[in-house]
C-alpha cells in the first residue's frame, strides 16, 4: 500500500537521503515544514528503512517544538526550506539523539503529538499495520477509488490532514493536489481549474470559505462531497454547503485513533446533518454510562510514546473523553467533551447545544460557551461572540432568542464580544485558555 503513495523515484531518493544522513532502523526522523511531497516520500522511506516519521507542527513556538523533539528522542531533523530558520531555533534548544530511539518497536512508523488542548501534548505512536487499517476504513467510508481527486489543504503534521483523505486516496489509486497550506483564494482557484471531487475542511476553514467574496459565485459542481471533522461542526456551516448542493460527510476521531473511527458517509450526509455517523470498518464502539465514546480498532495508536500512560483501560478500550448520544438508527451525535460540561446548580450544560444556535444568528462569525465560577450555582455559562466584519452583535437580543429555545439554566449569563477565539494550530478551540482569560478579565474589573 505504501509503495503506491509517491512515484518510485521520489521514494528511492528519500531513502538514499535518509541513509546518507545516517538514519538507522528504530530512529525517529522529525520533519518540519509545510505540506510537500517530500514529506510523503520520507514517510515511505521510513517504512522501508524501519524508522519512524515525526511530523512537527510549524505553528508551534521553537521552545514547544524543542520539548517535543526531546521527549520523542528524535535523532534527525529534516524539512522544507521555509522552515529553516525555525529549525535552527529548535536545534539551538534541543539535543538530537542519533540511533534507535528508546521506546520504538518493530512496525512503528508514524509518531504524532496531540494538540495539547487539555495539557502537555503526548506522542501517539502509530504502526504500519494501523495506518493500513485506517486507509481501508477511510476508503470504504468515502468511496475513494482511482477516479477520486482530492484537494488537500490541511496540514499533514496532523493525522486529519494526512490520514483521512491524502494517504487513503493515494493508496486507492486516486489523485491528490497538495497545497502547502490553506489559502482561500488558492482553494477557489483549484476548485475552478483542477475540479476536485472532494476535499477535507475543518470548521474554521469552512467558515473562511463561506465568508469569502468568491463563495456565492464559485462553481462547486465537481465536489461530490466535502469531509469535515476535528471538532463538532456547527450546523450553519453544514447547511451553507448543503445549500450549494455539496454534502458534508464527517469523520470523528482523534490523534490517537487513526483518526477514522466514526463516519458519516457522503450518501447519508444530506439526511443526517450534525451527526458523525456510525463506526467505521473494523471499529468497535460503545458509550459509557455517562455517554463517553469508547473505542477498540486496529487503526488506533499502539500507545503513548515514552509515557507511563497507555491511553487504554484494562479491557482494551480507548477512552476518548468525548460525549455522544445515539439515535434509533445507530447514528452518533457528539455533544461535547466530558471536560467541557458546565455543571450549573446540578444541571449539565453542553456548550455545543448553545453554540449551534448562536452560530446561525445574524452578524456572528464564531462563538464559544465556557463555564465561569459562580458563588450560587457553582458555575454559569458565558457566551463569547466574534462578530462578522462590520457587525456588532446585540447581546441582549441574542440572550432573548436563546431564552425562546433553551431551558433557563442553559441561557448564558452574559455575552462577551471578542476579536478572536484562542485556538490550536488545527483550529480547535482552546476552552481552558478562553475561560482563563475571562476569569482574569473579571478580576481586573
Amino acid at each position: 500500500m505504501f509503495d503506491r503513495l509517491v512515484p518510485e523515484v521520489l521514494a528511492e531518493g528519500a531513502l538514499q537521503h535518509l541513509k546518507a544522513e545516517g538514519v538507522q532502523p528504530g530512529a525517529i526522523v522529525a520533519w518540519l515544514g509545510h505540506n510537500s511531497w517530500d514529506l510523503l516520500a520520507t514517510l515511505v522511506a521510513c517504512e522501508r528503512l524501519g524508522a519512524v516519521l515525526l511530523p512537527l507542527n510549524t505553528r508551534l513556538a521553537a521552545a514547544e517544538l524543542a520539548h517535543i523533539v526531546g521527549q520523542a528522542g528524535a535523532g534527525h531533523l529534516m524539512g522544507t526550506p521555509e522552515a529553516t530558520a525555525l529549525a535552527g531555533e529548535v536545534l539551538a534548544r534541543a539535543s538530537l539523539s542519533p540511533g534507535p530511539a528508546e521506546g520504538v518497536q518493530a512496525g512503528d512508523l508514524l509518531l504524532v503529538y496531540t494538540s495539547g488542548t487539555t495539557g502537555q501534548p503526548k506522542g501517539a505512536m502509530h504502526t504500519r499495520a494501523g495506518l493500513q487499517a485506517n486507509a481501508v476504513a477511510a476508503i470504504a467510508a468515502q468511496g475513494l477509488n482511482a477516479a477520486t481527486r482530492v484537494l488537500s489543504v490541511l496540514p499533514l503534521f496532523h493525522v486529519g490532514g494526512l490520514c483521512i483523505q491524502t494517504l487513503p486516496a493515494l493508496a486507492a489509486g486516486g489523485k491528490v493536489l497538495l497545497h502547502p497550506r490553506f489559502d482561500a483564494e488558492a482553494w477557489f482557484d483549484a476548485v475552478a481549474a483542477w475540479r476536485p471531487t472532494t476535499t477535507l475542511l475543518v470548521p474554521a476553514v469552512m467558515r473562511a470559505l463561506m465568508l469569502h467574496p468568491r463563495w456565492a459565485g464559485a462553481d462547486l459542481s465537481s465536489l461530490a462531497c466535502v469531509n469535515s471533522g476535528s471538532q463538532i461542526v456547527p450546523l450553519d456551516l453544514i447547511q451553507a454547503f448543503h445549500d450549494r448542493g455539496v454534502p458534508v460527510a464527517q469523520v470523528y476521531g482523534a490523534t490517537e485513533t487513526g483518526p477514522v473511527s466514526i463516519v458519516l458517509r457522503p450518501d447519508e450526509a444530506l439526511a443526517h446533518p450534525g451527526r458523525v455517523g456510525r463506526p467505521a470498518v473494523g471499529v468497535q464502539m460503545r458509550l459509557a454510562p455517562d455517554g463517553e465514546i469508547l473505542l477498540k480498532a486496529p487503526n488506533l495508536m499502539r500507545g503513548y510514546h515514552r509515557s507511563p500512560q497507555s491511553g487504554f483501560d484494562a479491557q482494551g478500550w480507548f477512552h476518548t473523553g468525548d460525549l455522544a448520544r445515539m439515535d434509533d438508527n445507530g447514528m452518533v451525535e457528539v455533544v461535547g467533551r466530558s471536560k467541557e460540561i458546565i455543571i450549573s446548580g446540578g444541571e449539565n450544560i453542553h456548550p455545543a447545544e448553545i453554540e449551534n444556535l448562536v452560530a446561525a444568528m445574524p452578524g456572528v462569525a464564531e462563538c464559544a460557551v465556557v463555564g465561569l465560577p459562580d458563588a450560587r450555582w457553582g458555575e454559569v455559562p458565558v457566551l463569547v461572540v466574534v462578530p462578522q466584519p462590520g457587525q456588532r452583535p446585540d447581546g441582549p437580543a441574542i440572550l432573548a432568542r436563546l431564552g425562546e429555545r433553551l431551558a433557563r439554566f442553559k441561557v448564558p449569563r452574559r455575552v462577551v464580544v471578542a476579536e478572536a477565539l484562542p485556538k490550536t494550530a488545527l483550529g480547535k478551540l482552546q476552552r481552558a485558555a478562553l475561560a482563563a482569560g475571562l476569569r482574569d478579565d473579571g478580576l481586573k474589573r
